[in-house]
């Protein structure tokens, strides 16, 4: 059976994108329009709701906000500012129902033609579906669009609505059988002719790990709408509402989502995993990553782009995100950054940095820490100085780890100088294109090692020149690029060599 393609997290920095990204939110909407562009609309944040529209141009890696224009029946350019809506593209346009504006469900219906950016209110007639928020759609096919469930301030909806995106008729599915339980903050996503429903919360009481089909959406089926839960094989996910689920070929990925734990006593309880149900065999996966995921957090965006998914912002019911981040194949060019989560808000990193700099004074003033005076020697700001408390080969686990995996059988693993010296001797020789990403923190580390114990022992202006420690400053190996790991080899080699 094939295995899920490892995959990788990477946050975005700003290297990956000209122009301006969105500011903070949840509760947006993100949809891919073709392989061309990301078109991120509303959400909220700082207490208020956003209308605005930020564009990511795949091709020239580049933010940007278009100028729209648009017309609606009350003379209103754009919809109003609102969050916890649906989005939907059908071929170039994206089609943007319901959603919450203050304590105000909305029930208007909008298109924005992504070629031309103009704003339209559609006026549909038939079934009209009630205003909403926290409702879950998904397109079939290149022309219609089906909407289920959602919140409308009094009741949880079980209701489902195709909308004909060219007649502009709105058809309430008439289905019989069991149904789901009502509910909001689920995730609605059609796969071969079946509408996909999981999770959520509803009236029934706690938050909701289910997963159900709808067959019957699209005229061509010839069959009646019906429902069926399915109890699929594999690790399915936990209970939750507010998280993603995202096509990317033979699998839909499921991330983030917020939850509750405990059992006498309830508390929530954030996501920031990564689980697929492989469309091949129809089972539930673990997606294997190779490093560690984003801060857990719901109501975010997931968007495929190739074989690359982006995920931004959401809320994790303390903060509300701003970060961009990839998650990758693992031979991607961006996989190779390594980049690891430090998610903070502004506020705590300049605490954070005031710290680091009262502390390299302190200790520059006492005169204890050789790291204080190398760093001012080499020109480094202090907030960038690396950590004072730099270990040991022998007490560096990930170093030790990776030397005694290296060598096997070939030497006892208790020899463990001869262990280092046999790591050290294997970097010295591989090109950088063989360096894997778990070899890039010991690496780095031993990089600084040397530098230090050779500034200790020389302390020599010559030895000192910048050039040739210009990754010394790096708090860790997440800071490399791509580019810089055979610079960083070929100074380790020249710090080997004297």
């Amino acid at each position: 059976m094939m295995q899920p393609t490892r995959m990788h997290w990477a946050r975005a920095d700003s290297s990956d994108f000209g122009g301006q990204p969105p500011v903070p939110r949840s509760g947006h909407t993100a949809v891919g329009i073709g392989k061309s562009k990301v078109v991120v609309f509303g959400g909220f944040a700082d207490k208020r709701f956003l209308g605005d529209i930020a564009v990511y141009d795949v091709e020239n890696r580049l933010w940007y906000t278009p100028e729209c224009t648009g017309s609606g029946p009350d003379g209103q350019a754009s919809p109003s500012p609102r969050a916890f809506h649906v989005a939907v593209v059908i071929d170039c346009n994206m089609f943007v129902f319901g959603g919450r504006s203050g304590g105000k469900r909305l029930g208007d219906f909008w298109m924005l033609d992504t070629d031309i950016w103009q704003w339209s209110e559609m006026t549909g007639f038939g079934d009209l579906p009630s205003p909403r928020e926290f409702a879950a759609a998904s397109a079939i096919g290149n022309r219609k669009i089906v909407m289920y469930g959602g919140w409308d301030g009094k009741k949880w909806l079980s209701d489902v609505y195709v909308m004909d995106t060219m007649s502009l008729e709105w058809t309430e599915l008439a289905v019989a059988g069991s149904a789901p339980p009502p509910r909001c903050g689920h995730s609605a996503t059609m796969i071969e002719k079946r509408l996909l429903v999981f999770g959520g919360r509803g009236g029934t009481g706690p938050i909701m790990g289910d997963l159900w089909a709808l067959k019957g959406v699209t005229e061509e089926d010839n069959e009646a709408p019906g429902w069926t839960q399915l109890k699929l094989p594999g690790q399915s996910p936990s209970a939750r509402c507010g998280h993603s689920v995202t096509s990317g070929g033979p699998y839909l990925l499921l991330f983030g989502g917020h939850g509750t734990g405990g059992w006498l006593s309830r508390y929530d309880v954030y996501y920031n995993e990564c689980v697929i149900l492989d469309r091949v065999s129809v089972q539930w996966k673990r997606l294997p990553t190779s490093n560690e995921p984003p801060p857990p957090r719901a109501y975010h965006s997931m968007t495929c782009i190739g074989s690359r998914f982006l995920l931004f912002g959401g809320f994790d019911g303390k903060n509300t995100f701003g970060d961009l981040w990839w998650l990758v194949p693992e031979d991607d060019p961006i996989a190779k950054r390594d980049l690891v989560p430090n998610v903070e808000s502004a506020s705590n990193l300049s605490t954070v940095t005031s710290d680091a700099q009262q502390y390299a004074v302190k200790e520059s003033q006492s005169g204890e820490s050789p790291m204080v005076d190398l760093a001012k020697r080499l020109g480094i700001p202090l907030s960038m100085e690396p950590p004072a408390s730099f270990v040991d080969e022998i007490n560096d686990k990930e170093l030790m780890e990776l030397s005694t995996r290296l060598i096997g059988e070939s030497l006892p693993t208790t020899d463990q100088l001869a262990c280092i010296q046999a790591l050290r001797d294997h970097w010295r020789s591989s090109p950088s294109s063989s360096i894997q990403l778990q070899e890039l923190g010991p690496l780095l580390r031993d990089y600084q090692r040397l530098i230090i114990r050779r500034y200790v022992e020389n302390p020599s202006p010559r030895f000192l020149e910048r050039e040739d420690h210009r990754l010394f400053h790096l708090k860790n190996a997440s800071q490399l690029r791509m580019d810089d790991i055979p610079v960083l080899l070929s100074e380790y080699r020249t710090l080997l060599s004297t």
